[in-house]
């Protein structure tokens, strides 16, 4: 039997014509001009795929663009290039806007039932620096790197272990390769068409210098003292790391490559001459010849970007600097649009069922206190308050943009009843109060609440001064401490954060076939479970397993969907834990819908003026292609 995404990824490359025409082919960037002519460079007939991606720029509501021109960001630290990775999204697969996979570097893809996953490579396909792209490259990835000991100690990712078995391996052809499980695994695709894609493929030719079985021994301790690291592991780790590209000399498959070696206050990405995608007039992207990077202060890019100096912003901005951003339209030729972000929701306060404290944490772990806390706040003052209405007050959960969603996930226990919260108190044994009329715990302490954050926003201080006077008519004294991030993740993940505030789940536009791993604990960084959520990374060897029902019943639910092949199946799983999810208030949703400014150019073409705006699986500006952004002359 062959699955819908079988279909997609075959039809998805049939669409596209077989050829482009020779004379288009010929049409160069003039940012290529001197190395053309220096015959450093092949011409671009050399340099496409024999059947290159063709982006239809009318069919996405797009129009063809020129070559050409520079676009200035601004980044709160070196670490932030990632985030060309992420805008150019070139995947093996990716999601195209509407969230459907599609096959991107790959020719094709197909896929038997979730467990016997092909891959067509194109054709004369190059990585950056000219070298082909073919199944050795996948290969040496898997048999050198995956395999190796040294460098992969863990045996590779959960997302490619199937009850702890890594797939069967093939090289079925100089162009196709396949990837073979024993039972289901439906998380594969989704997380090669991931923001940090899960990587099976490698420039071999350039790493195997970096790899004690094919570089000289003495060469290799040269490389490592010039590297500055004392294992080989170390430097090949180093020079093959693909998301945050520090190391100019990495072949990439991106449409920018970065061209500056790391610490640096200034990264320059310059155009791929062998990027895989075309316009339909044969003109290869990316149109945009240059990305320069500036490195400054977290906190003063919207200063700078709202002064004019940024092209293209929207990592580093909020919507509290939206007034600001709008008002520089005046001054400079810059333009500001909201995109809607996908965050099930955009602050939520989160109790911490790990809890170090043994009568706070069996009180979190009730779900009527829970309950009462979420009754006992007023969703539509904060939303007109803080986000000027603009907002969906909201539990919690997907979005009416996802297949999944359902009004009665989004109104789980938000109505502004602190009647019934109160009741709910007195239920737990906390109708006593002291002089100040606040609550006592059945142990006699009052029942004061340190909420924490990483202090980033001065939205999560506006959003808490209203919170606390909800509370406060609850009996619940509530008081803030902020911390520099590290801080607070690693204060959160020991279980010495009583609650915190902070996003709610990540992908708000969920569909069936993504993972429901969010909705469980799953990962140290879900910070009402994060000790649960190591012991699940660990595979039991770090932090504690679930023993409360409704947790455990969640991660057996995501077990079932990890084995499941058929929609269907996967649907009704998702119901079932965005139902426990809600109606359990594992984390206190507050509003979403909310809005992210995307600041640009006026110059800048083709940026939509609105759009969905996250991480995963969105990809910030990822799944809009960055790549067919275009300066007008001006």
């Amino acid at each position: 039997m062959v699955t819908r995404r079988t279909v997609l990824g075959v039809l998805a490359s049939a669409m596209v014509p077989a050829t482009v025409k020779a004379a288009d082919r010929e049409r160069e960037p003039e940012f290529l001009a001197d190395r053309l002519r220096a015959t450093s460079l092949p011409p671009l007939v050399q340099r496409l795929p024999k059947h290159p991606r063709i982006i239809n720029m009318k069919e996405i509501g797009r129009v063809p663009g020129q070559y050409g021109g520079t676009v200035r960001t601004i980044i709160g630290s070196g670490k932030d290039i990632r985030f060309m990775t992420i805008y150019g999204y070139a995947r093996l697969v990716g999601y195209d806007e509407h969230l459907v996979l599609r096959p991107d570097v790959l020719e094709s893809f197909e896929s038997e039932n979730d467990t016997v996953f092909t891959f067509r490579i194109r054709e004369g396909h190059r990585w950056s620096d000219g070298s082909p792209l073919t199944a050795d490259d996948f290969s040496y990835w898997w048999n050198d790197v995956l395999l190796n000991a040294d460098l992969t100690p863990g045996g590779g990712a959960l997302e490619l272990r199937i009850d702890g078995k890594l797939p069967k391996f093939e090289v079925i052809d100089p162009l196709t390769v396949r990837y073979s499980w024993e039972a289901p695994n439906p998380d594969f695709l989704p997380t090669l068409a991931a923001p940090q894609a899960l990587v099976i493929v490698g420039p071999s030719a350039y790493l195997k210098k970096f790899h004690k079985d094919y570089q000289d021994k003495f060469r290799l301790q040269a490389l490592m003292k010039e590297n500055r690291v004392k294992k080989w592991a170390d430097l090949h780790i180093k020079m093959a790391r693909q998301y945050r590209p520090e190391n100019p000399e990495l072949p990439v498959l991106d449409p920018w490559v970065n061209t500056t070696t790391s610490p640096a206050e200034q990264f320059v990405f310059d155009r791929n001459p062998f990027f895989h995608r075309v316009d339909e007039n044969g003109r290869q992207l990316p149109y945009i010849d240059r990305f320069i990077l500036n490195v400054s202060s977290s906190s003063i890019i919207p200063a700078k970007a709202g002064a004019g100096e940024s092209d293209l912003q929207a990592t580093g901005v909020d919507f509290t600097d939206y007034t600001f951003l709008k008002d520089a339209e005046k001054r400079y030729p810059v333009k500001v649009d909201l995109w809607k972000m996908i965050r099930g929701s955009r602050v939520a306060i989160v109790p911490n069922l790990n809890y170090v404290d043994d009568g706070w944490r069996n009180l979190f772990r009730d779900v009527r206190f829970r309950r009462a806390l979420s009754l006992g706040t007023d969703r539509h003052e904060i939303n007109m308050a803080v986000f000027y209405g603009l907002g969906t007050p909201s539990a919690d959960t997907v979005l009416p943009e996802s297949p999944l969603y359902k009004p009665e996930y989004a109104k789980a226990w938000i109505e502004h009843n602190p009647d019934k919260a109160n009741a709910l108190l007195d239920e737990l044994g906390m109708q006593n109060r002291n002089d100040d009329g606040v609550r006592l715990l059945p142990d006699g302490r009052p029942a004061e609440i340190t909420i924490e954050s990483p202090g980033e926003s001065t939205l999560d201080t506006d959003v808490l001064e209203l919170v606390t006077d909800h509370w406060r008519k609850l009996g619940l004294a509530l008081y803030t401490r902020t911390s520099q991030r590290d801080i607070f993740r690693s204060r959160a993940q020991g279980g010495r954060i009583m609650m915190s505030i902070w996003y709610g789940i990540a992908n708000g536009v969920a569909t069936p076939d993504m993972n429901p791993g969010q909705l469980a604990p799953t990962m140290d960084d879900q910070y009402q479970w994060p000790v649960w959520g190591r012991h699940y990374l660990s595979l039991g060897q770090n932090g504690e397993a679930p023993d409360l029902p409704a947790a455990v019943e969640l991660l057996a639910l995501q077990h079932q969907w990890r084995k499941s092949a058929h929609m269907q199946e996967r649907t009704e799983i998702w119901h079932k834990m965005l139902s426990i999810f809600t109606d359990q208030v594992f984390s206190i949703g507050l509003v979403n819908g909310t809005l992210q400014p995307i600041m640009r150019s006026s110059r800048l073409q083709n940026v939509p003026e609105k759009g969905l705006y996250g991480f995963d699986p969105t990809c910030y500006l990822g799944i809009y292609m960055p790549d067919t952004f275009w300066l007008k002359e001006g």
